[in-house]
């Protein structure tokens, strides 16, 4: 899945270069997606090389090509219309538009599994849009996840391999806006982003660690992250 700035930034690179075989600048770029920095470009494009979706080529300045476009390679138009990222809400609680009747909750078995709420995607790897929308639900064992409030995400990326955490798992999260150093966590970054990350300290500052060595712990000010959940288990489908 890919954020909505992700999108259009990936639509307007593969335009350009339709248009005219050459890569748009970063400062194009920048003016096209109403940008107010450089820094934004430059996080952008290394999500969508981390995701599959372009290519820097070595030694060559604005060097870019683009892999694949979302949804089976559709045209732009259709990619623009169709598109529509299901992940975890970044706000947990803020208002959103209507959707269509969630899928009804299954009742509990002989075994007494709880129904938990599945909440879309979430990135273990770069960061996601953050958008709530429930997609299915999932009976899960009522001792995976003791008291509280709990819902389910499906995992997309490997950056918390070496934590046991593969790409198409999904993970049960107990809603929480504090962690402990060293727990994994559901974190929003700067209001709009959530991803899959071990929740440290550093000084007054907050590091979201990988547990993948291709991928570096991003460092955020403590007024630019919020918890939102925290891993209680792990659901694998083979």
């Amino acid at each position: 899945m890919l954020t909505r700035k992700q999108l259009d930034l990936l639509m307007f690179i593969n335009e350009r270069l339709k248009e005219t075989g050459v890569p748009p600048s970063f400062d194009e770029m920048k003016e096209a997606l109403d940008l107010a920095s450089k820094s934004g470009i430059h996080r952008l494009i290394t999500a969508l090389e981390e995701r599959g979706f372009i290519r820097r080529l070595p030694n060559r300045a604005r060097a870019l090509e683009v892999i694949k476009l979302p949804d089976a390679m559709q045209p732009i138009n259709q990619v623009r219309q169709r598109f529509s990222p299901s992940v975890v809400e970044g706000g947990l609680g803020r208002p959103s538009a209507p959707a269509e009747s969630p899928p009804a909750m299954p009742q509990a078995g002989a075994n007494d599994d709880r129904a938990v709420p599945v909440m879309g995607k979430i990135a273990a790897g770069v960061p996601i849009s953050a958008i709530e929308n429930q997609t299915r639900v999932l009976s899960v064992p009522p001792d995976m996840m003791g008291k509280g409030e709990h819902y389910a995400l499906d995992v997309e990326g490997d950056s918390m391999i070496q934590a046991g955490i593969l790409d198409g798992d999904t993970v049960v999260i107990k809603r929480t806006d504090t962690a402990n150093p060293g727990e994994i966590v559901v974190a929003l970054v700067d209001e709009e982003e959530a991803t899959l990350k071990r929740f440290r300290r550093k000084g007054a500052s907050i590091a979201l660690e990988a547990a993948n060595p291709a991928y570096e712990t991003r460092i955020f000010g403590p007024d630019r992250v919020r918890i939102q959940g925290r891993l209680v288990g792990l659901v694998r489908r083979y």
